[in-house]
């Protein structure tokens, strides 16, 4: 059935992408906090494949959801604490200790997990708002989900808030473009690189954790391998900001579910290639804002139209993002 002939159904889909995006918008600024503080966290998707399975099996064990998001937090907390460690005091590289860490979280929730594969668990249940789940269209799609879903949206908000219209957000940035010139007006440089790890690694382990108790519930080896690298991918699209972030978060799910459309529809086709869809999609993005074919077709435009397509297809990372700052 096409979706666009039943209104109920194109809604219902609108709001599984709205799901089923929420706990990469969780990872993504995650990620994106520690990224505008000068840290490169390349651990994310083994960091999530633990925190998956240590949440499931901890809110397995205790009865209690929250216990679990509790429990994958401090496993993000830890992973992102030995990035930054291993990169401001031993002064290795961010970017191999991150490949690293992704192998180890991998292998470990592979080991730790066997136990409980495809063991029936605990789940977010869905709470819809009142009066605001009511609302015409937008109500269904984002006021009748889980709590999940709603943090994942005050995040987003509460996160630009905080790097743009805040003295410790203005700190942060600065900490993460010139570090030397934050550190010249009394900012601890390294003591914030740490702070925002820690705190960029926690939501990272709630995303994992919000996919085996919420979004893809239950545990299994592999059970979300690959979304720390597109939750990653989806931090350079959106250009380090949360709310482009967030809406290239929601685009990756629609692709997903798009996938999903076109395999009912040409089921005589591999699902394998309906599935690499939004993987193509997304490295197509990224080689488009990267490339300087895109500065050229900027330049044949108009000049009123420049400045606001830049803003739009180039993106460019903090300046001091992957560097170590000695404060001696």
């Amino acid at each position: 059935m096409n979706p666009m002939d039943n209104p109920d159904l194109l809604l219902k889909q609108l709001s599984s992408i709205v799901l089923n995006a929420s706990p990469l918008i969780i990872a993504v600024c995650g990620e994106t906090i520690t990224e505008r503080a000068g840290l490169i966290n390349l651990s994310l998707d083994g960091t999530m494949l633990l925190s998956a399975m240590t949440g499931f099996i901890v809110g397995f064990q205790t009865g209690n959801l929250w216990l679990g998001f509790l429990a994958a937090a401090v496993v993000g907390m830890l992973f992102a604490l030995i990035v930054a460690f291993g990169s401001i005091r031993l002064k290795q590289s961010q970017v191999a200790i991150g490949f690293v860490l992704t192998l180890l979280g991998d292998d470990l929730s592979a080991f730790l997990g066997q136990n409980f594969t495809r063991t029936p668990g605990p789940f977010v249940m869905k709470v819809g708002i009142p009066v605001l789940k009511d609302i015409p269209v937008i109500g269904p799609i984002f006021f009748n989900q889980d709590p999940v879903v709603y943090f994942a949206l005050l995040l987003v908000i509460i996160t630009w808030f905080f790097f743009f219209r805040t003295q410790p957000g203005l700190k942060l940035r600065g900490v993460g473009e010139r570090p030397e010139a934050a550190f010249a007006r009394g900012v601890k440089v390294n003591r914030l690189r740490y702070v925002y790890a820690l705190v960029g690694g926690a939501l990272v382990g709630i995303a994992g954790a919000a996919y085996s108790l919420d979004v893809k519930v239950g545990w299994s080896e592999g059970h979300i391998r690959g979304m720390g690298w597109i939750a990653l991918a989806i931090v350079i699209f959106g250009g380090w900001s949360p709310l482009r972030g967030a809406i290239g978060a929601l685009l990756f799910g629609a692709t997903k579910v798009l996938a999903t459309v076109l395999q009912r529809t040409f089921p005589q086709v591999s699902v394998v290639a309906f599935n690499t869809i939004p993987w193509i999609l997304m490295i197509a993005v990224l080689v488009v804002s990267a490339s300087e074919l895109t500065e050229k077709f900027i330049n044949l435009m108009p000049v009123s139209w420049r400045r606001p397509l830049r803003r739009l297809l180039r993106v460019s990372a903090p300046m001091a993002l992957g560097t170590r700052f000695g404060e001696d």
